[in-house]
């Protein structure tokens, strides 16, 4: 185990992800609004939105509007999701998307089979089409995203012995391709980590890649987040997905109003509390919280845009 990390990176995917579920359509210039005060507030990753259908998703139906609009912060990057070859293109297309070279992959066979009506075989042999269309494009290919990673509804706990395998398989084909996989991407999509499945994890990942830099996307279906980020931090994590308020819930939790994404403000305190930066400004992220429940107009699950951060106590003795 090591010591804490002086710094967290965080990429705010409440824009995209966490807005993504919500029945009643937020206002392009309402999301634009939200956008450009995360990046006022020091969000140095900001996934703006999504270019997929928007007939299966209306809530991302401004995609290209979004992202036109957004008044870009310098140092900021502004991100998306895709989920096939006409998505990517529109994303390119666009002009003001950061594309990043991603590869996706889910560890459970029967959830991805109920998803895509494919297998996993399927996705990993599909892999050199996506390489070569980002090749095309001129986009590095060095990310692969897990989703299930710690566990499934359908099949249970996902054993960590399986995830290290579908990692070394998909790494043999972006081998095959020229590719480096330097960032692996592990979601917690279900909200079924603990923190010393994610402590198991992370260290037989860092045991076989050591140089591999390893991001967390933490739901906190079951109040685990937090507390599962802290102790990958304690593994020498650095990098999370984090959605501001807790926007958006888990579509696969099979309960109705349970939490989604890990509040990015309740991250954000954990972090300061602990002497770890973030380059956040924790106040005014408390504050584009309360604007973004204003806009989905139902309460998020937040807890320090309740309670409060401490700062203004602080600032008494």
């Amino acid at each position: 185990m090591s010591d804490l990390p002086k710094s967290v990176h965080i990429l705010e995917v409440g824009p995209r992800d966490g807005l993504q579920i919500e029945p009643n359509f937020v206002p392009t210039a309402d999301k634009i609004r939200m956008i450009e005060a995360l990046a006022d507030a020091g969000l140095p990753e900001i996934e703006a939105g999504s270019f997929v259908n928007p007939r299966a998703v209306p809530q991302m139906a401004d995609g290209d509007e979004v992202f036109a609009g957004i008044r870009k912060k310098e140092g900021v990057a502004y991100r998306a999701l895709w989920l096939n070859a006409r998505g990517l293109e529109r994303a390119i297309a666009n002009g003001h998307v950061d594309v990043n070279g991603k590869l996706t992959m889910t560890c459970s066979e029967t959830f991805i089979r109920r998803n895509t009506n494919r297998s996993i075989d399927d996705t990993l042999a599909e892999m050199p089409e996506w390489i070569a269309r980002y090749k095309a494009a001129g986009v590095e290919v060095r990310t692969l995203g897990l989703m299930a990673a710690f566990g499934c509804n359908f099949e249970g706990y996902i054993p960590e012995a399986k995830v290290v395998e579908l990692i070394a398989r998909a790494e043999a084909v972006m081998a095959d391709h020229d590719c480096k996989l330097k960032t692996l991407n592990l979601a917690d999509t279900m909200g079924w980590a603990s923190p010393m499945q994610v402590k198991r994890l992370v260290g037989l990942i860092r045991d076989r890649w050591p140089e591999l830099r390893i991001k967390l996307h933490l739901h906190d279906t079951r109040g685990q987040a937090v507390a599962n980020a802290v102790a990958a931090m304690e593994m020498g994590v650095t990098h999370f997905d984090a959605s501001v308020g807790g926007l958006g819930g888990c579509p696969f939790a099979g309960h109705k109003g349970a939490a989604g994404n890990v509040s990015t403000e309740d991250l954000v305190f954990s972090c300061h509390e602990m002497g770890i930066e973030t380059g956040i400004d924790l106040d005014a992220l408390v504050e584009v919280a309360r604007m973004a429940e204003g806009f989905v107009g139902h309460e998020l699950p937040g807890k320090v845009m309740k309670g409060g951060t401490l700062n203004r106590y602080k600032t008494q003795h």
